[in-house]
């Protein structure tokens, strides 16, 4: 039997399925007056309908070298923003989330981004709090009151039995609700995003319903639990915030939000916004002093209008001196 031509072959293949389209997102966050922000792309910017949408730019590699390189020049293009530092998250590729019926799918490369350049005046795009997305992450005034509303439904979930076409997991649902959350048990504040897949998953977030999931339609009519997102964000983002909370731990990333000068203060509230925390003052000042992390520069500040404050900068030597030059701090919840 005569083999057929390679472009017959090819053409079969391209038929049998939608087209596959590499899609480029970056989670940017910023932290002013002690309160962390994203940047988000105005509604219909990036096909996003009502919805907040991160920065979003087809990868066109004819004209882009690299995945960072079209990164970068999309951000530019739909914020005006010029990025810093930046690294790659994960690939986010699940069906339903992120394309139309019959239409192209689309696999998204995320990207953390941190900045300290806030301006207000940015092309197309606004700066956002990023707790608005994920209100149940924020512990620094204690228990979030969303979490009074949320608990008695997941309850109700975990009880249930499992969905026919639901995947086997390694621990049940109740046990998943008790390690994500924190019931009976620590709240890891690195597990934003198996908190919102939990949710998600449960049919408890706007994007579930959006996206036809079994689980939504059992609720009826829910309030809104967070800003939702378009497409997959409110997942890419949700993978930006524990990545960056994790490596505050290892890393010297928070010195990336912060201005070339700052206070020992303005440093242990940027560790908070990030971490959704309260650090005990004094413990937090002596973990700087033993790490070296940061020298004083001579001068002080007066920004607060009390008493005369230090500055302080990053000492970059630290990163050559030791492999996880973070800020392993342990924060306490009430």
């Amino acid at each position: 039997m005569a083999a057929r031509p390679k472009s017959v072959a090819a053409h079969e293949t391209q038929s049998a399925g939608p087209q596959i389209e590499l899609g480029l997102n970056a989670a940017i966050v910023t932290v002013r007056d002690g309160q962390p922000y994203i940047l988000v792309v105005r509604p219909g910017t990036a096909g996003s309908g009502a919805w907040d949408a991160l920065p979003f730019g087809p990868f066109a590699p004819r004209a882009h070298r690299t995945l960072e390189i079209g990164l970068r020049e999309w951000v530019k293009r739909q914020t005006g923003l010029e990025l810093g530092y930046v690294e790659q998250l994960y690939t986010f590729g699940d069906r339903g989330r992120h394309t139309e019926p019959g239409g192209q799918h689309t696999l998204s490369v995320g990207y953390l981004a941190l900045t300290r350049e806030a301006d207000d005046e940015l092309l197309g795009s606004h700066w956002s709090p990023w707790y608005a997305y994920f209100p149940w992450e924020d512990w620094r005034c204690g228990k979030p009151e969303i979490l009074d509303e949320i608990g008695p439904r997941l309850k109700s979930w975990a009880e249930r039995p499992p969905a026919s076409d639901e995947p086997m997991r390694p621990l049940r649902r109740a046990e998943r609700l008790r390690v994500c959350f924190g019931t009976g048990a620590g709240f890891d504040e690195e597990r934003v995003l198996e908190r919102y897949e939990l949710l998600y998953e449960a049919g408890l977030v706007t994007e579930a319903a959006r996206d036809g999931r079994s689980a939504a339609r059992r609720w009826g009519e829910l309030p809104e639990f967070g800003r939702p997102m378009a497409f997959d964000h409110r997942r890419i983002l949700a993978t930006a915030m524990g990545r960056l909370r994790g490596k505050l731990k290892y890393r010297p990333v928070v010195f990336e939000l912060l201005p070339p000068e700052f206070t020992l203060l303005e440093l242990q509230k940027t560790v908070e916004a990030i971490s959704g925390t309260l650090l005990h003052k004094q413990n937090f000042r002596r973990l700087v002093e033993q790490g070296r992390l940061v020298e004083p520069t001579g001068n002080v500040s007066t920004r607060t209008g009390g008493r005369p404050a230090k500055l302080y900068r990053f000492r970059r030597e630290v990163v050559l001196e030791r492999p996880a030059p973070g800020l392993r701090v342990k924060a306490g919840r009430s």
